[in-house]
């Protein structure tokens, strides 16, 4: 109860320090505000924040891609007139102030799949020689128990013990045939 209070008494004051147009739905906005410079907010943004971020998945981001220049104001009170008037030039330029890329553009492959590709072989070629480089160089010979011969001699071990033969290795040897179950 008590850190609801002050988390409310804390967006209180932080809404008080804030321009009208800011976003008031956390405390980062306050931090926002000063690394989007003098761009406009419009709208409420990915997450809420005042960012700007080019996602195919949210086509409208909370700022302006740049910061208003002379230019682009000027643009902006022709725009609120007939967009007939404009010329196709002027509409990409009022494009790019507010969006860096298309959507085409967004959408497009970056190829950033190809160093991925290539780090994880190279890092798994690594691995590879290591692994062989151990087994020359680091590892013992294997013991001779891992000859055929001696683990021939352990199952019949197995089988004469009658190790677990209710679900185990023996479960499946027949006793009175002296062979395996099929």
């Amino acid at each position: 109860m008590a850190l609801r209070l002050i988390n409310n008494a804390l967006r209180r004051q932080l809404a008080a320090q804030l321009p009208h147009n800011a976003q008031v739905g956390s405390v980062a906005s306050v931090h926002t505000l000063d690394k989007i410079g003098k761009r406009e907010i419009v709208g409420f943004g990915w997450n809420g924040t005042a960012c700007y971020a080019d996602r195919a998945d949210y086509p409208m981001p909370a700022v302006r891609f740049r910061e208003p220049t002379n230019e682009i104001t000027a643009l902006r009170t022709k725009e609120q007139g007939d967009w007939k008037k404009l010329s196709p030039q002027e509409i990409k330029a009022l494009y790019r102030a507010s969006f860096c890329q298309t959507i085409a553009e967004v959408q497009a492959g970056s190829g950033e799949w190809k160093m991925h590709l290539g780090v994880g072989l190279i890092f798994t070629a690594a691995a590879i020689w290591i692994a062989v480089l151990m087994n020359l160089f680091v590892y013992d010979e294997l013991p001779v128990t891992f000859d055929e011969e001696h683990q021939k001699a352990q199952l019949k071990r197995i089988i004469d013990l009658e190790i677990n033969p209710v679900t185990g290795l023996t479960s499946n040897w027949d006793y009175e045939n002296n062979k395996w179950k099929n």
